[in-house]
């Protein structure tokens, strides 16, 4: 049997109690933002377009532009995407930035400032490139998973942990 020292659930309130200050959400966004922008500028400056290295039999790092969202979803449809998806990037960054004032649970406000600095991250390459540098790629027996991104990364974190959130039950919200 088990038993759950009053350390560890003071420890662990205490990082529950740590996750739900704004100062510290935004810094996780921010840590995601500024990584992301990092990794890209290495791979946009250092690597040829087109530039493919196996890391290993299931990994490799491109350098890869995506105009479209998700899966290169709507690449391909004349330019007006470039000004849409960074509308929403900062649509959905300002209203993110203004939710992760307010006292949220604290896997909630993990969730949102990880979408946060996906949001950033992407909608600065938008901004500055017309396009977004992917560079992770995942492939097996020749199929190749679309390539990404660690903003991506990001975003998808994030949208887990509130379908998880949703799912657990986690709807008190803190005062």
């Amino acid at each position: 049997m088990f038993h759950r020292t009053s350390s560890v659930i003071t420890s662990s309130a205490s990082f529950s109690a740590t996750l739900r200050r704004p100062a510290v959400l935004y810094g996780v966004a921010l840590a995601i933002f500024f990584a992301d922008h990092a990794v890209k500028f290495w791979v946009h400056e250092y690597t040829p377009y087109a530039w493919s290295q196996p890391v290993t039999g299931f990994f490799n790092l491109v350098h890869v532009w995506n105009q479209g969202a998700a899966f290169s979803f709507l690449a391909d449809a004349g330019g007006w995407q470039r000004y849409f998806f960074l509308v929403v990037a900062l649509v959905v960054s300002a209203w993110l930035v203004w939710v992760l004032r307010k006292p949220l649970p604290a896997v909630e406000g993990l969730a949102y400032s990880l979408v946060l600095g996906g949001a950033l991250g992407n909608g600065l390459d938008r901004a500055m490139r017309g396009y977004v540098v992917d560079f992770l790629d995942f492939h097996w027996q020749g199929w190749h998973w679309p390539a990404f991104n660690i903003a991506d990364i990001g975003i998808v974190c994030g949208a887990l942990l509130l379908v998880v959130s949703a799912f657990r039950g986690s709807g008190s919200k803190a005062s």
